[in-house]
């Protein structure tokens, strides 16, 4: 398995600059400042047509925590049946109960309809927040579940380096382990080495200037007039710390 880094993107600009940096791999969402929210069918439709890469589209319809009503349960899955249909490679989602254990119910239903149109399912980091992580992960495993993303129930995988290891270590043979938040680029390459960990998400974010807040006396003024965006040098910098033959390895 060869090590890679998926970019988290907000935007079709965020993705052609994922591209031009070297990634192979994006997660796609809106609202990056909110933790991701469920991105544009719109925004999809363009990163497809105009870039190779393998694109995993967050299903989340709002901030907070993973535990949905009806209403809100039935919109994720029109959301990913929608997003499906136009070409998302995969679907990141989490389902929990109000007791913080996996909602096993709503997380079949998402699971059987990624794996009809043969995309893969990811579990988001919902599963940071349950009380059972190995409960959840067996579950997930039996369900076909391709990959999980955590900062190891930590603020970030910095912080969770030992559950991320214990994680891979214990379940990374039957499903993928990816790292998030609170690692750079010069610490990447022996956290990797330290978790075992293949796969490592990361924003690589950079700031870009709207002059049209100026005149908003602050209304719109999110970052002093600023927006968030992906930096496709930064991009490169990762890419080329880890995506190497170098480390490519064979799990036997």
């Amino acid at each position: 398995m060869k090590r890679q880094i998926e970019i988290r993107c907000g935007n079709y600009s965020d993705a052609l600059n994922a591209q031009n940096g070297g990634a192979s791999r994006i997660i796609l969402s809106n609202g990056l400042y909110l933790g991701g929210l469920t991105p544009s069918i719109g925004t999809l439709l363009k990163v497809k047509e105009n870039t190779d890469l393998e694109v995993i589209c967050l299903v989340r319809p709002r901030t907070a925590g993973f535990y949905y009503n009806d209403d809100e349960f039935e919109t994720m899955m029109l959301d990913a049946e929608v997003l499906l249909d136009n070409g998302a490679d995969g679907i990141a989602f989490g389902f929990l109960d109000e007791e913080c254990d996996i909602d096993i119910v709503h997380t079949r239903k998402m699971v059987d309809l990624i794996h009809s149109y043969h995309k893969k399912a990811f579990f988001n980091q919902a599963i940071d927040c349950v009380y059972d992580i190995d409960k959840t992960m067996c579950i997930l495993i039996t369900m076909g579940v391709e990959g999980i993303y955590t900062s190891g129930q930590q603020k970030n995988a910095l912080k969770g380096k030992e559950m991320v290891h214990y994680l891979q270590d214990t379940y990374g043979q039957g499903i993928e382990v990816i790292a998030v938040e609170g690692i750079n680029v010069d610490n990447l390459t022996k956290y990797m080495d330290d978790t075992g960990i293949f796969i490592y998400q990361t924003a690589c974010l950079d700031w870009g200037i709207d002059p049209t807040t100026v005149k908003a006396d602050g209304l719109f003024d999110y970052h002093d007039g600023e927006f968030e965006k992906v930096n496709w040098e930064l991009v490169e910098a990762y890419v080329d710390e880890v995506e190497d033959d170098l480390y490519d390895f064979e799990i036997v």
